[in-house]
Order: C-alpha cells, then structure tokens, then sequence
C-alpha cells in the first residue's frame, strides 16, 4: 500500500516539473546596452540566453555559437520578422536584425523545439 502512494506521489512530482519547465519558468533576461552583439549559446536543447530585452527602434545584432549537433539546431528562425539563419557548429553566427517596433518576438529551430524570445522595449 505504501509503494502505491510512493508512486503516485513520485509521479505528480514529475508531472509538476514538467509543467513548471515547459509551461511556467521564465529564463532571466539578459539586457543589451551597447553595440556590440549579444552572444546565444545553442546547446543542449536550448538557446541561453532565452529571453533577451533590446530597445525597440534600434538595429539589433545576435552572436549565436552553436555547440548543439543536433539536426535541430541547425536553424534560428524568426518567423514574426521573417528572418531566419543556418548556425554552424562552433562557429559564431551574427545575424542582424532591423530596427524593431516594441512587442515579443520568438525565436525558435525550425522544428520549434529550441524557445527564445526577444523583447523589444521603448
């Protein structure tokens, strides 16, 4: 009796983990400042920074270093400024983006498995 509330329990513990990491977490922002690209890791599954905040109004360039050999993370998309990259494997990759209106744009693979979000701000 004691193994079946065991499990249960174990069970509604993962299930909440996988809710608070696809669902809940919000990844700590990394704000640009200056000029200089702001540098992505694409490694293990995701993109670090995930949530990066520019000022709207203002080019924005990227530094992404793919580390990741998966067939996924071959891409960046950007697919509200239809922009889009092939990232090589340990390679920087700068991708420049236009001067962009305020809002949330995601960022993704191509298969939209890898998330990131650039938040433009006034």
């Amino acid at each position: 009796m004691i193994g079946v509330w065991v499990v249960n329990l174990g069970g509604l513990v993962l299930i909440a983990g996988i809710a608070w990491w696809f669902w809940l977490s919000r990844p700590k922002a990394v704000r640009a400042g200056d000029e200089r690209p702001i540098d992505i890791l694409v490694e293990d599954g995701v993109y670090s920074p995930a949530r990066i905040e520019v000022r709207s109004g203002q080019p924005v360039r990227l530094r992404f270093l793919r580390k990741d050999p998966s067939p996924c993370a071959e891409k960046v998309v950007f697919s509200d400024l239809d922009v889009s990259a092939d990232l090589p494997i340990g390679r920087p990759k700068i991708l420049s983006l236009p001067a962009i209106p305020p809002g949330e744009y995601e960022f993704t693979c191509q298969m939209r498995m890898y998330r990131g979000k650039l938040v433009a701000r006034p």
